[in-house]
């Protein structure tokens, strides 16, 4: 069923007055791969821009607090936690992994993979005058806690 839709069809933001609130958490994934030598440039802190991680990491977090703003139907969030983790994977990838918790009446899958593709965005921005032709990949959803759709956690890639 697809809950953004009203009997007519409409979409409309989902009441959830009426939902109790639970623990809920949330985790995604996103991967940015690129040049080896842009990889090497980020890890040695060589970017002339600076800590490419830092950076990313806290547009991440921002990101995941300004969800409802980007996508229309998500609810305003209190969140009581956002971490964002980055990481050299191999030779040429970035890998990010971003997790949401708080107490509320609705899940926090939308801003976890907000915070991921945003940090993954960051990556990019940071680092396109060296290599234009990194990818931004599997952006997905790991793991989701709580609520009334219970546990989720997605096969291994």
């Amino acid at each position: 069923m697809l809950t953004h839709l009203d009997s007519q069809g409409r979409a409309h933001m989902v009441d959830v007055t009426d939902k109790a609130v639970t623990f809920r958490e949330a985790v995604a994934e996103a991967r940015v791969r690129m040049l080896p030598q842009t990889l090497q440039m980020i890890v040695d802190g060589a970017h002339p821009k600076g800590d490419v991680f830092a950076v990313a990491r806290i547009a991440g977090i921002q990101a995941a607090k300004k969800t409802s703003d980007l996508i229309p139907l998500c609810h305003p969030l209190m969140l009581t936690g956002v971490k964002v983790e980055l990481s050299a994977e191999g030779v040429d990838t970035v890998h990010i992994l971003a997790r949401c918790k708080l107490s509320g009446q609705t899940g926090v899958e939308m801003e976890a993979l907000t915070a991921a593709s945003v940090a993954a965005l960051t990556i990019y921005d940071m680092c396109k005058a060296v290599d234009r032709g990194m990818t931004i990949e599997t952006v997905r959803l790991l793991e989701k806690l709580g609520g009334k759709s219970g546990h989720f956690k997605a096969e291994q890639a």
